[in-house]
């Protein structure tokens, strides 16, 4: 019995899986790009875009993770309801700040790279986003969690996560899981 053929599927698998993976999760964050793309392509207003995606991107985006990233090693003394109420807020002011940056009726156009998969249950999906004649670098970082959902979005080199625990860090040493909620408070409620 020739044993080459077997052992090649064997060595093979590791690298189907990979491409498996990145082809799946890069596939969820199209349709999912594509549905709020359409959603911002028809909203009246910004606020009406922020509201009418909120759905899509809970279902997509992991902002349970990015909250708990985001309040870095402090989460684990909030309690559950302060999780909760932390990760609303946080998903309120994240979905707010981007949409701020949308214009009803400017449509954006997103050109794809070949996704990574830098660790297992991990892909990383470059994109070129090019908008009002700006083009921007955009990495979304997806994670499977119930399915691929996104973990974290880098801009320009900067990492969405990352530049909300710097603040929510320095909020948390100086009063705890009610001063990062009372932080969050406060950037929901300023006017957009």
């Amino acid at each position: 019995m020739n044993r080459r053929p077997f052992i090649a599927l064997i060595l093979a698998a590791p690298l189907l899986t990979h491409g498996a993976a990145a082809d799946e999760a890069q596939a969820t964050l199209r349709s999912t790009i594509d549905e709020v793309l359409g959603i911002a392509n028809g909203a009246s207003s910004r606020s009406a875009l922020a509201s009418s995606a909120r759905s899509v991107l809970q279902r997509r985006v992991s902002f349970e993770t990015m909250t708990r990233r985001a309040v870095g090693v402090g989460w684990k003394q909030f309690s559950s309801a302060q999780q909760a109420k932390a990760t609303d807020l946080f998903t309120t002011l994240v979905i707010r700040t981007y949409s701020n940056k949308f214009t009803p009726g400017q449509t954006a156009t997103i050109d794809y790279k070949a996704a990574t998969n830098p660790a297992s249950g991990r892909v990383d999906v470059p994109t070129t986003l090019v908008y009002k004649g700006s083009r921007y670098s955009v990495i979304y970082r997806m994670e499977q969690i119930g399915g691929w959902r996104i973990a974290d979005v880098v801009i320009e080199g900067v990492s969405l996560v990352a530049n909300y625990r710097s603040q929510l860090d320095a909020s948390f040493k100086q009063g705890g899981a009610e001063a990062v909620i009372r932080s969050l408070e406060q950037s929901v409620s300023r006017p957009s």
